[in-house]
C-alpha cells in the first residue's frame, strides 16, 4: 500500500539490555541517552506542544523506571528496548491528546514551536519550516489516534513497520493499515499549496 524505507535497525538495543540487566540504575541511564530524543519527538508529534511533549516524555520514562524495577532478568533480556519505551509514550500520551483537544492551543509562540530548524538556516528557511511545522502539526492532531501514532511513528522514529505494529499492539497488516489511511488522509488534510510538507526534516534518499 505504501513504499516501506529501509528499515531501521536498533544499534543501542543489545548494549541497553546487557546494562539493565547488570546494573537498573546505571542501564536506565543509558537507556535514557539512546532513546530520549526518539521519545521527545514522538511525545511533540502526539501532543503537538513542547510544553506537554516535554510532560510525557517524563512521565513516561518514569513509568519505564518503575515497570522496570519490576522485571526479572529474562523479561529484561527479552525486552525490544526503542519499541517498549514508544509504547508506553503512545499509551501514556492517549489521555494526553484526548485532554488537549478539548481546550483551545495556546497562542504563545513557543507552543506553536513544532522543531527548530538547524542552526545557521536563513530567516526565509526558519520562517518556512516554522509554517510548515504549523501546519503539519495541526493537521496531525486531526488524525485519529491510532492513525497518528502510526504515522509518527514510522515517518517521524523511522520505525521499521514491525516495530511499529509492537508499539502499537496489532498485527503488522494492522499497523500498516494505520499508516497508509494515517497518510491519506493527511495529504488530503494539508494545503495542496503546501506540497513540500514533510513530516520530517529532510532526509536522503535510501
Amino acid at each position: 500500500m505504501v513504499d516501506e524505507p529501509a528499515m531501521t535497525v536498533d544499534p543501542a538495543a543489545e548494549v541497553v539490555r546487557a546494562s539493565l540487566v547488570a546494573d537498573l540504575d546505571n542501564g536506565f541511564a543509558k537507556l535514557v541517552r539512546a532513546y530520549q530524543g526518539v521519545v521527545y519527538s514522538v511525545a511533540l508529534r502526539i501532543t503537538g506542544r513542547p510544553a506537554e511533549a516535554e510532560d510525557l516524555a517524563a512521565e513516561s520514562l518514569l513509568r519505564a523506571y518503575r515497570a522496570l524495577r519490576g522485571y526479572d532478568t529474562a523479561r529484561i533480556e527479552a525486552l525490544v528496548p526503542r519499541a517498549w519505551l514508544l509504547a508506553i509514550v503512545v499509551n501514556t500520551g492517549r489521555n494526553a491528546v484526548r485532554d488537549a483537544n478539548r481546550r483551545p492551543a495556546p497562542a504563545s509562540a513557543e507552543a506553536q514551536e513544532y522543531d527548530r530548524p538547524a542552526v545557521g538556516a536563513s530567516v526565509e528557511d526558519r520562517v518556512e519550516a516554522d509554517e510548515l511545522g504549523r501546519e503539519l502539526g495541526a493537521q496531525l492532531a486531526r488524525l485519529p489516534h491510532a492513525q497518528r501514532a502510526a504515522v509518527v511513528l514510522r515517518h517521524v522514529a523511522d520505525l521499521p513497520i514491525a516495530e511499529v505494529a509492537e508499539v502499537l499492539g496489532c498485527p503488522e497488516g494492522t499497523a500498516k493499515s494505520h499508516v497508509f489511511r494515517g497518510l491519506h488522509r493527511l495529504r488530503a488534510l494539508l494545503d495542496p499549496r503546501n506540497d513540500r510538507a514533510t513530516l520530517t526534516a529532510p532526509r536522503s534518499s535510501r
